[in-house]
């Protein structure tokens, strides 16, 4: 890697330290002049933005910008972690739609500054496009219920058992639920995390991370050391919704960040999915208002129905929900009217049968002994009957006890 090169992308860490990820004037300015002078423009309090200005000499004051980021990539290589940019081959291109993110009404900070990243840490041996390139974000409550929890690890397993990369934020409740489905399936998961590598947040999953780790991947916007404050979490969620084909909110509560990941992902033109849940629980309030109020949100029940929302067009369609296959269901409209002017109980002649089903005594001959052959009537002495209920001990082979 030449001198310039690595310029470019300690430029790059530079300003995600000086500026938090998704800051929109310093993206923008990248695109335009490059990162390293950017970098120079910024540190010479060049800024076009007055708040960015403020926030650049505030951070300057504590330290020299291009020194952090040195210190930072010698962490990431201490750690066993990676620093990836655009220049990368491994760069995900999707990321790129968040450039069009705009939500409505955003009235704080956070909602604004929805730029793409300039820049990922990650730790694990996956190419990091490859993973996100087939990939659905599973998201929801902390405190999920034990219903949201199967089925997040349903939903985490099922993808990942179709060779579907599973992403969400590595967080108690859904997001854990789900990255154990995904693992338990030997599947491929990654968790997108709002703080440092090396100080994954929350510390309870700490196992979990490690394991992710070693067949997944662990990414972050931030550099080693950076702690999980609470912005970070919805600076972090734009790369969950963007970064992958579609985001499914299993459960949510009226006040939640599953809800802002999935609208996030529809306002960068990707899929977002909600799964229902019991209308007396809180932990599904956040789920149903999304669904009442983005109409293009769409209503999931499990894997098939998301694999259909974001599979190939035509290659994965959910099935039908139907009720279990019995016989009298492949039976044309002749046979089903001999069978309703049955009795209940009892035996009635063909010819009585035949005139009380309106079917003509050859015909209803053909289909009664049709319907023997499918046991739903049976032949008695002086005409036909209703074959008697089977019961369950009788569908069944029982051997010897």
């Amino acid at each position: 890697m030449s001198g310039a090169d690595d310029e470019r992308r300690l430029a790059r860490v530079a300003l995600t330290w000086l500026a938090e990820p998704g800051t929109r004037a310093v993206y923008q300015l990248v695109e335009r002049l490059g990162p390293v002078a950017t970098l120079d423009l910024l540190l010479d309090g060049g800024s076009p933005d007055g708040w960015l200005h403020s926030t650049v000499a505030a951070r300057s004051a504590a330290g020299d910008a291009r020194a952090v980021a040195a210190e930072a990539l010698e962490r990431a290589n201490r750690l066993g972690a990676r620093l990836v940019t655009p220049d990368d081959e491994e760069w995900p291109a999707q990321v790129a739609g968040l450039a069009k993110l705009r939500l409505p009404d955003a009235s704080r900070r956070v909602d604004a500054e929805t730029a793409p990243p300039l820049c990922f840490w990650v730790r694990g041996s996956w190419p990091l496009g490859e993973a996100l390139d087939r990939s659905v974000a599973v998201v929801g409550a902390r405190a999920a219920t034990g219903y949201g929890q199967h089925v997040a690890t349903e939903l985490g397993y099922g993808l990942a058992e179709r060779d579907w990369t599973v992403v969400s934020g590595g967080a108690f409740g859904i997001d854990a639920a789900a990255h154990r489905g995904a693992l338990n399936a030997g599947g491929l998961t990654v968790a997108v995390l709002a703080c440092g590598l090396d100080r994954p947040y929350p510390v309870g999953n700490t196992a979990l991370f490690d394991r992710i780790a070693d067949t997944g991947l662990l990414v972050s916007e931030w550099p080693p050391g950076a702690e999980p404050l609470r912005p970070r979490f919805l600076i972090r969620n734009r790369v969950i919704a963007g970064g992958t084909v579609g985001t499914v909110v299993v459960e949510a509560s009226a006040r939640s960040g599953a809800t802002q990941t999935a609208r996030r992902a529809l306002y960068t033109g990707r899929i977002a999915m909600v799964v229902p849940g019991p209308v007396t629980s809180a932990m599904s309030v956040g789920a149903h208002e999304l669904l009442r109020e983005q109409p293009k949100a769409r209503l999931v029940t499990g894997v098939a129905h998301v694999l259909e929302e974001v599979g190939r067009i035509g290659a994965d369609l959910a099935p039908l929900a139907r009720g279990p296959q019995r016989p009298a269901d492949t039976l044309d409209d002749d046979a089903r009217a001999l069978v309703e002017a049955l009795p209940r109980r009892g035996v009635m002649g063909v010819d009585r049968l035949s005139a009380r089903a309106g079917v003509d005594v050859r015909t209803a001959l053909r289909k009664l002994s049709l319907l023997e052959e499918l046991s739903i009537v049976v032949r008695r002495e002086g005409g036909y009957a209703l074959a008697p209920p089977v019961k369950p001990e009788a569908a069944g082979t029982s051997g010897p006890h």
